[in-house]
């Protein structure tokens, strides 16, 4: 098991968070049905050739398991979540990445997405999830498959993923977009671009 680096924090809890035990469903809009006998998984932007993947592709991939909290930006913070799915490392020699690619843009279904500097999204502990505490991921919570990114605000740990995008230069993504920080680092309290 890999275990994030911010669950061996004295205090676990970032400044203006509170802790829950229950683990909130939010989104916006209804929840995509999403079939998973038609759901790609496609690794596009600067490699040298795209890739896509189906549903019993991916899942064939190797796994992870990973310990580690959450914290929303909405002031809530989860800890002890345990998923399992693949970590973004081995998605690596899935691809031949070029060089210039600095970032990412995670995609996912109905135009969702998120950016991420290309460490923060190869960190050892940022997988794609398809189960949490040891059952499978809800639609609500963004099954078939979601990311997930210990280190940042939960909105960075996508839902309802369909494919990466790998960029040179950095965009806004979804919620990035409607004034959310385009880093948002919890422990310093990145959650909008502008006070």
């Amino acid at each position: 098991m890999i275990v994030s680096p911010d669950t061996e924090r004295e205090n676990r809890v970032p400044p203006g968070q509170h802790l829950l035990e229950r683990w909130p469903v939010l989104h916006h809009g209804s929840v995509p049905e999403i079939d998973e006998k038609a759901w790609k998984f496609k690794l596009s932007g600067l490699v040298e050739r795209e890739a896509v993947f189906t549903f019993e592709e991916f899942m064939a991939f190797p796994r992870v398991d990973v310990m580690s909290d959450i914290h929303c930006v909405t002031r809530w913070s989860r800890l002890n979540n345990t998923w399992e799915g693949v970590s973004t490392s081995g998605i690596k020699d899935r691809v031949s990445i070029l060089p210039e690619a600095k970032y990412v843009m995670v995609h996912g279904a109905r135009g969702f997405s998120t950016n991420l500097l290309l460490d923060d999204f190869f960190s050892e502990d940022v997988l794609f999830a398809v189960k949490h505490d040891g059952k499978d991921l809800t639609a609500e919570h963004g099954a078939p498959v979601r990311l997930v990114v210990p280190r940042l605000y939960f909105w960075k740990s996508a839902k309802w993923v369909t494919g990466v995008e790998f960029m040179a230069e950095n965009r806004p993504g979804f919620w990035e977009s409607k004034g959310y920080h385009m880093h948002g680092d919890p422990w310093k309290e990145e959650r909008y671009s502008s006070p």
